[in-house]
């Protein structure tokens, strides 16, 4: 059985290479049947491969998907055969390390779909695949194009609007999650795992590679890798520290019920029901004093000596300054209303 496959709307630059591509239905391990008719239609011999399709295979596959009882992927193939973009079909026999841009946008999508989990997939050497492009109102253009498509929409009569200057495209523009709220959805890259309840306020942002598992408030930043456990509060300006920003090897997560106060941060994970004091933050190599249940020191270690350990509570001492964590006798628990999604 094959690891992943997608039939995607592309588009590309002068020189015919690829620069994005949409997956409106990937498939997770799809079966031999599958397979074998993906085989027979676009020659397909194995190995991780990106197949631009003509119109005449992509007829030829919607025949044989119909065949087998793939109605929605014949559709699809059958949509694709008209399309004016071109189509890429697109199989991963295994997760190696992607060696194309199709092969690392449908990786992308798995985790937006929510059929693949952060961590979940093998996403190494993916930044040399994906080019720095402008996404515009009129899509991805190659950045080396970009001033003569401005020059032609302004003689046309239009104006053509530059939303960003990325490597990664905004999430929406791809997929929506069910059951979720997100105040601007450029904050949100393609590649992230947004679960279902989760509310992304205005200030909140979620990097490619990681996310939430649900009902969580999110108004600070998920860092790439960073994975939010349910009923979690990222308070305002907050920050998680990821493996591309410092973080190391130490894979930084929050779990269920915490909550992290307005511009506060976190170097290390963080088991179930911590809490995070507002405008704190918490290195692996913080001191911290541990307090008994009379706010008596016991002793002075390092907070990754903390890391994962549940219904912990830091704060700063107002008067020393000192980083103090004591027991947090009271669980986080978040207004539901603000997590009512229908």
């Amino acid at each position: 059985m094959s690891f992943a496959f997608g039939i995607g709307i592309g588009t590309q630059n002068n020189q015919g290479e690829w620069l994005e591509v949409f997956y409106q239905q990937p498939v997770m391990t799809p079966d031999n049947t599958l397979m074998d008719v993906i085989s027979n239609a676009l020659d397909y011999k194995g190995g991780n491969q990106a197949i631009s399709a003509t119109a005449e295979q992509l007829s030829q596959l919607a025949n044989a998907l119909r065949q087998i009882g793939q109605t929605g992927q014949a559709s699809l193939a059958d949509k694709a055969a008209a399309s004016k973009r071109p189509v890429v079909v697109t199989v991963l026999e295994t997760d190696d390390t992607a060696s194309s841009t199709p092969e690392v946008y449908l990786k992308l999508h798995l985790i937006s779909h929510r059929m693949a989990k952060p961590h979940g997939l093998k996403l190494d050497g993916i930044f040399g695949l994906l080019p720095n492009l402008a996404w515009t109102s009129e899509g991805a253009i190659d950045l080396n194009e970009l001033s003569d498509r401005q020059l032609q929409a302004r003689l046309e009569g239009r104006t053509l609007e530059v939303k960003s200057v990325d490597k990664f495209p905004q999430m929406t523009d791809y997929v929506v999650p069910k059951g979720v709220r997100i105040a601007d959805t450029a904050r949100v890259r393609l590649g992230a795992y947004v679960g279902e309840g989760t509310t992304v306020m205005h200030e909140g942002f979620i990097n490619f590679n990681a996310g939430t598992e649900g009902t969580s408030m999110i108004e600070g930043r998920i860092s790439a890798g960073v994975m939010v456990g349910k009923g979690s509060d990222l308070g305002g300006g907050c920050s998680t520290m990821g493996t591309l920003s410092g973080g190391g090897n130490i894979i930084i997560a929050v779990g269920e019920n915490c909550l992290i106060g307005a511009n506060a941060g976190i170097g290390i994970p963080l088991g179930d029901r911590c809490k995070v004091e507002a405008g704190l933050y918490i290195t692996a190599g913080t001191k911290v004093a541990l307090l008994d249940d009379n706010n008596e020191l016991v002793e002075v270690i390092k907070a990754r000596d903390l890391a994962n350990q549940t219904d912990l509570l830091f704060r700063r001492n107002s008067q020393t300054g000192a980083v103090e964590c004591k027991t947090n006798k009271s669980a986080i628990e978040l207004n539901e209303e603000l997590h009512a999604n229908n």
